[in-house]
């Protein structure tokens, strides 16, 4: 579709869209612009759909310091937030020179996914948008329509349940669809909340358990089980949020679906590294006079990068508040788990490798991060995995979970991660509101 062929929508193609003004369908409509198997809003789709590309979708970053401005003006439009405050977080990005990794990651991201998709002999196109800067979702699609595409199945960058992880994707292919005039002529499902799958857990599992090898190697004096403490963090978010995250009728209480997702996750990961270091894994610790292979870890779910005012209250504790009172309860260690998160972007270079281990630093903790899951071999074959579940329909008793609470459904349920402070905006891949 060239450019002056686009339906008059006040949007220029290259620039992040205006939110779409169609009003939300009403409670148990069909499910807007999905595939006809998922219209009707079933939990689990086990019809199969013949997808003509994949949508992979993200938050975007700048990359060079003219753009950091303008970036967090996307970021944050419609706040009122004036650009002398906006600096003040700029410095992060001025710091790796206006770049966010997160666009080069992306990249990357991308062609592992097509190198995946071309060893297993699946013909499926990969398009990637961004929310917040180029290439931008609208952008996506009119190379996916230029391609002759017109049925996507989306990998939006985010495991969990909640408004900016979730919700805002789906509103974003909306809006996307409006600006673009694709609105009735291409279809968007989105695969599956994969915060449970094996493909996004297992790099934790193997970041944990080579720290903790390491730190036991540098240590030689180090008791692993009552002086590491393993912190599994994720993005901070509004305690309003979190609550509405997930369906409500699950009962999943004050931190929502959000909370019980990371902390359901930690657990697993924490009994799988035991596992792994009584096997094999653990043989120079076993190879010692005194076994120090741990009996249990001390571990906890901490909060990261919050960025709203002081008087709304976010998900706590704090990452650096807890690592201060580290030493007063007899640790001498802590591995930092970025368990929220599936690369090394802006939040985990400098809120984690800069601000928490500077923390670690003073109060004399010995310090380690285990790596995301970046471009690790086993999850992208999951998020392959994700796309064939829907192409093919695969039936939920089939599908890989690690946890009790998923797997998780392809259709996001009605009223689920609503934002508080916006409310409800026309959004795909779910059941309205």
């Amino acid at each position: 579709m060239a450019i002056e062929q686009l339906p008059s929508t006040g949007w220029t193609p290259g620039t992040k869209p205006p939110a779409a003004t169609s009003a939300p369908l009403a409670p148990g409509a069909v499910v807007s612009a999905a595939s006809e198997p998922a219209q009707s809003g079933p939990e689990t789709v086990e019809t199969p759909v013949a997808y003509d590309g994949i949508l992979l979708a993200s938050f975007g970053g700048p990359e060079g310091q003219d753009d950091v401005i303008p970036f967090l003006r996307n970021v944050t439009r419609g706040r009122g937030i004036p650009d002398e405050r906006l600096e003040e977080v700029a410095v992060h990005y001025r710091h790796h020179g206006g770049m966010s990794p997160i666009n080069k990651q992306n990249r990357e991201l991308k062609a592992a996914l097509e190198v995946e998709l071309k060893r297993r002999g699946i013909d499926l196109p990969v398009f990637w948008g961004n929310r917040n800067w180029a290439p931008y979702t609208p952008d996506a699609l009119l190379e996916a329509k230029e391609a002759g595409c017109t049925k996507l199945i989306a990998i939006a960058t985010s495991a969990y349940s909640s408004y900016s992880s979730c919700r805002q994707y789906r509103e974003d292919f909306a809006d996307a669809l409006e600006a673009t005039g694709l609105q009735g002529e291409m279809q968007i499902d989105k695969v599956r909340q994969f915060f449970d799958h094996p493909g996004f857990v297992t790099p934790f599992i193997d970041g944990l358990r080579d720290d903790l090898l390491s730190l036991a190697a540098e240590h030689p004096e180090l008791d692993l089980a009552n002086e590491v403490e393993v912190l599994f963090t994720t993005h901070s978010v509004p305690t309003s949020d979190a609550a509405k995250s997930g369906p409500a009728e699950r009962g999943f209480g004050e931190g929502g679906a959000y909370a019980a997702q990371h902390l359901a996750v930690a657990g697993v990961v924490v009994e799988a590294v035991l596992e792994e270091l009584k096997g094999e894994a653990g043989i120079a610790l076993k190879a010692e006079e005194h076994s120090r292979v741990p009996e249990s870890l001390s571990w906890q779910l901490v909060y990261q990068s919050r960025s709203g005012p002081p008087s709304q209250p976010w998900l706590e504790p704090d990452i650096n508040d807890v690592i201060e009172e580290l030493p007063a309860k007899g640790k001498k260690a802590v591995v930092v788990v970025p368990v929220g998160f599936v690369s090394d972007h802006m939040e985990v270079l400098w809120d984690l490798d800069n601000e928490a281990k500077e923390t670690a630093e003073e109060q004399q903790l010995a310090f380690r991060r285990t790596p995301t899951p970046g471009v690790h071999a086993e999850y992208v074959k999951g998020l392959v995995d994700l796309v064939l579940e829907r192409r093919d329909g695969t039936p939920r008793a089939e599908r890989l979970a690690l946890t009790e609470l998923g797997p998780w459904y392809d259709i996001c349920r009605p009223g689920c991660c609503e934002n508080q402070r916006l409310g409800f905006k026309p959004a795909t891949a779910g059941l309205a509101p």
